[in-house]
């Protein structure tokens, strides 16, 4: 068990992790910090943490564990700000959607103490952001990729591990780039989608009529683009150069089927829709080699 985690920002990711320790009986006192006071307030109001924080300094003053469930784009000013009260001792992570930027952020801010940093990705969420929306089982039979360095303590790794499974998530460890990469593919590229095809249906001179006419297929594709602006601008610019080649990739699909309906080939597109929907029919998400 931990005596206290510090909780600096208290939102959906940071409030359901302060939710489910608490749930799971893993920590005794949470002490949480917003850049908004009134999020802050309504934290401690709801019972996901115990102590409001004047800074995020003061949040992790006397923590043992600590998670930083910021913007990534702001990773780097909270290292920075709260590196005088970091121990070795003190088990860091964070939350972000993504890492290289990350890792770069804590070598800079932490400096001396990035050793007691595990670069940590909640593979979870929903499309509602905010303290309101925080649920101790968000996290509950999910995956939880860690991305630990060379400078990384490996018994931090370890609890790391240890606490997010405590929680019933899968733990997978990878390096930041490969992680990056990936979650280029099969999370960005797919939201950066979502909000194109949103703005491409409503930008229409009878936008708003079509979508009055959307069924299920429509909502469900386009769920990830009520997501979070600000969290989203910030993680499309920190993964741009892996998403920008995620984004080719998709144009070269794109053209292969614009090619088989310029030339009404009924052949060509079977083929395509074939593999895509033999692929689709055997993955499961979670399932890794």
């Amino acid at each position: 068990m931990f005596e206290q985690l510090g909780l600096i920002g208290c939102g959906l990711m940071g409030g359901s992790f302060a939710l489910a320790l608490k749930k799971a009986g893993l920590v005794k006192r949470v002490v949480g910090y917003s850049r908004s006071p009134s999020t802050t307030e309504r934290a401690r109001l709801m019972g996901v943490i115990d102590v409001e924080a004047p800074s995020a300094l003061l949040a992790v003053s006397g923590a043992d564990i600590v998670l930083v469930a910021v913007p990534v784009a702001a990773s780097e000013a909270t290292f920075k700000a709260i590196k005088h009260m970091v121990t070795p001792k003190m088990l860091i992570m964070d939350v972000g959607s993504t890492k290289s930027d990350v890792v770069q952020a804590a070598a800079r801010g932490l400096r001396e103490q990035v050793g007691s940093f595990v670069p940590a990705h909640p593979i979870a969420g929903k499309e509602l952001a905010g303290v309101d929306n925080a649920d101790a089982d968000l996290y509950n039979g999910k995956q939880v990729i860690l991305t630990p360095t060379e400078k990384t303590l490996p018994s931090h790794t370890q609890r790391a591990a240890e606490v997010w499974s405590a929680l019933g998530c899968k733990v997978v460890n990878m390096t930041p780039e490969s992680h990056d990469a990936a979650y280029a593919a099969v999370s960005h590229l797919p939201h950066m989608l979502a909000f194109t095809l949103m703005n491409s249906v409503a930008g229409q001179l009878r936008g708003q009529e079509f979508m009055k006419l959307a069924g299920p297929g429509f909502r469900d594709f386009t769920r990830i683009a009520a997501s979070d602006p600000l969290v989203w601008r910030d993680i499309l610019l920190a993964n741009r150069a892996e998403l920008l080649a995620q984004s080719q990739n998709f144009r070269d699909q794109l053209a292969l089927f614009e090619a088989a309906m310029q030339a009404a080939d009924p052949q060509m597109l079977d083929a395509l829709i074939t593999q895509a929907s033999a692929t689709r029919s055997n993955w499961r998400m979670n399932q890794l080699p």
